[in-house]
């Protein structure tokens, strides 16, 4: 009686383990396809598109400096009104007419 039992055990550990590695091996074999594809940009093309990614980044973050800069906002200057006086340029900038209100405290 007890061998049957175990012997059940035993193979519907088998069966458990085998789907585990199967589904494993399935998970393995999409992460290598992703690599693959990855693969197939040589190191220095990926080191140019980040490098890339990067200049449009700085681009437009200075560009939006710029507009905010040319619309009022002074980042080099007096902060005591700091979050307000962005504000207002972005709302300047969005052609909107800047509120003047006091900036609170978080």
């Amino acid at each position: 009686m007890k061998f049957k039992q175990l012997s059940l055990f035993v193979i519907s550990a088998g069966i458990a383990l085998s789907l585990t590695s199967f589904s494993m091996s399935q998970a393995s074999a999409a992460t290598s396809d992703s690599a693959a594809s990855d693969s197939t940009m040589s190191k220095q093309e990926l080191k140019a598109q980040k490098k890339a990614d990067r200049k449009a980044r700085r681009a437009t973050k200075n560009a939006e400096l710029n507009k905010l800069e040319k619309n009022g906002y002074n980042p080099a200057g007096n902060q005591s009104n700091y979050p307000q006086n962005l504000q207002n340029a972005q709302q300047k900038a969005a052609g909107q007419k800047p509120t003047n209100a006091p900036a609170v405290a978080p």
